[in-house]
């Protein structure tokens, strides 16, 4: 693509957002900001849950499409804990292990196996999500769970410019994203695990050679990538809500992530957080019947442009 064409590319994309901006602030600013902290704090909880999946299928190329129902188990398990001892900190960590625990299983006894068998790992990580999407129906049934932020994140946040207050909670979320975000790009691109995890992406055989066990790397990294999806189930039980169907969304969003950040890319899993969540946001605030359709827009201009996503590279 020429420069002329991206300028060009840039005008397209940027001149009607721009433009909708201005008129967005003249009308109304108040609304225009709410609605932009809430796309930003929703882009916090998807860039969670997504950049598990990123490790695990953008990095390590395993499709495990049962990601979604970590999350949701997670979330339940986190409920539990919380109503019980009522400390959240331990329901948070509780969320994570219980889905951290389930993904070490799933790579062990199914995924191992199936190593570069694309669409075997499909097909069986659909029938998995299934199944335990099922049995959390089973004992928690369709009730709506949601907990309680803890107390030190309870109640607005009051005094702030043009907005007056604003959720405590929900400002934490940016604070948890931007840390979860910083924590996984040092480990990928300034440790020794991080080169090593690259390394047997690459070449598994000559990671071996070098006296690296790969299967522990692999495991150990794919229990981090379902644990961050169980620690976005912990947020988004009190964020949204525990409920059937859940699953489901977050790993589409998740997908969406993904592929317009770019395989494998942290940052290019922060932007396309950032990008998907400040579209529904904004579609649901201006024009909520078309809301939906603002995804699909954006699937079609990144997979039409820039195919690799925003930060992928070629293989």
């Amino acid at each position: 693509m020429s420069r002329v064409q991206r300028i060009a590319l840039w005008l397209l994309i940027g001149g009607p957002i721009l433009a909708f901006s201005l008129w967005a602030l003249f009308d109304n600013a108040r609304l225009f900001v709410v609605t932009m902290l809430n796309g930003l704090t929703l882009a916090s909880l998807y860039f969670i849950v997504a950049s598990g999946f990123t490790l695990v299928f953008g990095l390590m190329r395993n499709v495990n499409l049962a990601h979604g129902s970590l999350y949701l188990l997670g979330g339940y398990v986190a409920f539990i804990v919380s109503e019980r001892t009522g400390w959240w900190l331990l329901a948070l960590a509780a969320g994570f292990a219980a889905a951290a625990l389930a993904g070490l299983l799933i790579q062990i006894f199914i995924l191992r196996r199936m190593q570069g068998q694309d669409l075997r790992q499909t097909l069986v990580t659909i029938g998995l999500s299934i199944v335990i999407a099922d049995v959390l129906l089973w004992i928690f049934t369709g009730q709506v769970h949601q907990m309680e932020a803890p107390e030190w994140l309870q109640g607005p946040i009051r005094g702030l410019p043009l907005i007056n207050a604003y959720g405590a909670f929900r400002l934490s979320l940016l604070g948890f994203g931007i840390v979860i975000g910083i924590g996984l790009w040092w480990l990928l691109n300034r440790t020794r695990v991080g080169a090593m995890i690259r390394a047997g992406v690459d070449d598994r055989g000559m990671l071996a050679a070098a006296g690296v066990n790969v299967n522990l790397v692999f495991a150990i990294t794919f229990a981090l990538g379902a644990g961050l999806a169980g620690l976005g189930g912990v947020i988004g039980a009190v964020e949204l809500s525990m409920v059937p169907g859940e699953d489901t969304r977050l790993l589409l969003a998740s997908l969406i992530v993904v592929i317009v950040g770019g395989m494998g890319s942290v940052v290019g899993a922060a932007l396309g957080a950032v990008i998907l969540g400040l579209a529904e946001t904004y579609g649901l605030a201006y024009a909520p019947t078309y809301s939906v359709v603002f995804t699909f827009v954006i699937l079609i201009l990144v997979l039409a442009f820039r195919p690799r996503g925003i930060m992928g590279k070629a293989a």
